[in-house]
């Protein structure tokens, strides 16, 4: 499945970004999506992850801030109340990469938060 990642930018702190992920064929055939992130120097965190039935889990650091969302042709991350340090690459993927290097994955989308 090829996905394309799409809505990083620069935004102020305490300000709003969405990111899409989508895939031409859909991602129905996904059984759960992510959301990584990776900041200079440090390691990948996993951000978000919904299932086909639309279970979500969040990491600590998001938690109430950002929401996952999916529907048969992508998968979303709505941003809120970002922080200088949600400053990252964000990608979206295949909750499978994490013990699978050849499950679907996009390019990584750049998001800084900065004033």
């Amino acid at each position: 499945v090829q996905l394309q990642a799409s809505g990083g930018g620069l935004v102020q702190p305490g300000g709003s970004l969405r990111l899409s992920c989508v895939a031409s064929g859909g991602i129905g055939d996904i059984g759960v999506m992510g959301w990584f992130r990776q900041a200079p120097g440090k390691q990948r965190d996993l951000v978000a992850s919904i299932s086909r039935d639309g279970r979500t889990n969040y990491s600590a650091f998001v938690k109430g801030r950002f929401i996952i969302s999916r529907d048969n042709a992508g998968v979303y991350l709505q941003m809120n109340s970002l922080r200088p340090e949600d400053t990252a690459v964000y990608q979206c993927a295949d909750i499978r990469i994490l013990f699978d290097s050849t499950a679907s994955r996009g390019q990584g989308t750049q998001v800084t938060v900065s004033s």
